[in-house]
Order: structure tokens, then C-alpha cells, then sequence
């Protein structure tokens, strides 16, 4: 059964333009839009990645973020005049009344005339921590679960804040996207619990990283994700 689950808060784009360090770019700060706003498989139009090695494509093509943790986030973080708006962490979509355990790995959602899948959780980079001048905030984000996850576009339409979000299908309710990322950031190389991992939908990068925890028993090194 068709269920709302969620609401667009905001819709937001941007640019890639240089950033903090030689050679760098991104995307990150992106504006809000008015009306509506066309996605296709590769994102948003008008959306663009600084480094498409590990950013963009059709597995991240919108990048979402609840609401809801922005309140928390200014209990946590010296004064920071980013926070007080949506599109503070490079989202696409701002959604309310969802969070990553809310969220499952393959749900199937409307939004606006567009479908989308959900497709993995987000693992923070450096570029947080330059952007809010935490020098440990990718990590932050990490261990608080408060990551976000990502769309692949399975229909393309347009979206529009204001939008419900429904979902149509769930085929793996047991696995929440807050789930996923606690193993990530657990290190958890439990042979059972990798098996079950690796029978899920996963993109081509997650599918590297748990298979490789599956046959080293070890989990991967951080520090060029979260410290560049």
C-alpha cells in the first residue's frame, strides 16, 4: 500500500567550485530552489560534484538529509550560521519527518511525477570538516549515524520542496540505512552478518567494501575518507 512517509522540506543544487585545499573541489554548497526541479539518473538539474571518483553517478544521484537532526547538530557544534538552514551537509533534499531509521536499503518512493530507490547511506569525507571547521566532523557524522543516505533515480519527473514523499515498496525492511551505517562505523566483520549484507541490493562500492571485510576480516582504513 502507497504510504506518505516523509516531506520535502527543500530542494537544493549547486555548482562544483574550487575548495579549502589545492587541487579541490565541490560541490557542497548548494541553494535552495524554487518550483520545480527536474532529476534524471545522473541527479538534479543544475547539480553538479566536485570528484566524481567517489561522488555523484547513478548510485548517488540525490543525496537526502533529515530535517530533524539540524536541531541537534546546534546543541553539539560551536555557533555555526550554516546550521540554520537546510543544506548545511550538501544535501539535495531536505525531508521531514524521516531519519536513517526510517529508511531502508531498496525502498521504492515517490516524489513529485519522479520514482527513486534508495540506495546507501552516505560515508562522510574531509570536506565536512573544512566546511564546518571541525577538524573531526566527518567523523562526528559517522559515529552519529546522522549521515544521510542516497537516491538512484529509477523514473526521472520533477520535484519540488513541498513535495510528499510515498513509499511504494519495501523488500528489506529488516535493513534500515541506520543499520548499514552502524556496521560501517562498528567495523563489524561478523561472517553471518556480512553474508546477509552481501545478499542485499548493494551498489558497486558497497559491495567492494563488505565483500572485503567478508574475506579479510578487517575493516578498511578511514583516514583518507575522513581526514583527505
Amino acid at each position: 500500500m502507497t504510504q506518505a512517509i516523509a516531506r520535502v522540506r527543500t530542494v537544493l543544487t549547486g555548482p562544483a567550485r574550487p575548495y579549502t585545499r589545492p587541487g579541490s573541489r565541490s560541490a557542497i554548497d548548494k541553494q535552495p530552489q524554487a518550483g520545480p526541479v527536474a532529476v534524471g539518473a545522473l541527479g538534479l538539474a543544475g547539480d553538479e560534484q566536485g570528484d566524481l571518483r567517489v561522488h555523484g553517478g547513478p548510485d548517488k544521484a540525490v543525496h537526502c538529509y533529515a530535517s530533524v537532526h539540524y536541531p541537534v547538530w546546534r546543541t553539539e557544534l560551536p555557533p555555526a550560521s550554516r546550521l540554520q538552514a537546510p543544506g548545511a551537509f550538501g544535501e539535495n533534499l531536505s525531508l521531514d519527518g524521516l531519519d536513517e531509521h526510517g529508511v531502508c536499503i531498496g525502498d521504492r518512493w515517490q516524489i513529485g511525477s519522479a520514482q527513486c530507490e534508495v540506495s546507501q547511506g552516505r560515508q562522510p569525507c574531509w570536506k565536512l570538516n573544512d566546511r564546518f571547521g571541525v577538524p573531526d566532523m566527518a567523523r562526528r557524522v559517522q559515529d552519529s549515524g546522522r549521515a544521510g543516505w542516497y537516491l538512484r533515480v529509477v523514473q526521472p519527473g520533477q520535484v519540488q520542496a513541498g513535495d510528499s514523499v510515498l513509499l511504494l515498496a519495501r523488500p528489506h525492511a529488516n535493513w534500515s540505512i541506520a543499520r548499514l551505517l552502524r556496521l560501517i562505523a562498528e567495523r563489524s566483520c561478523v561472517p553471518a552478518v556480512l553474508d546477509e549484507v552481501l545478499a542485499l541490493p548493494l551498489p558497486p562500492s558497497w559491495e567492494r567494501l563488505f565483500r572485503r571485510r567478508r574475506e579479510q576480516g578487517q575493516a578498511e582504513d578511514w583516514a583518507p575518507r575522513l581526514q583527505g
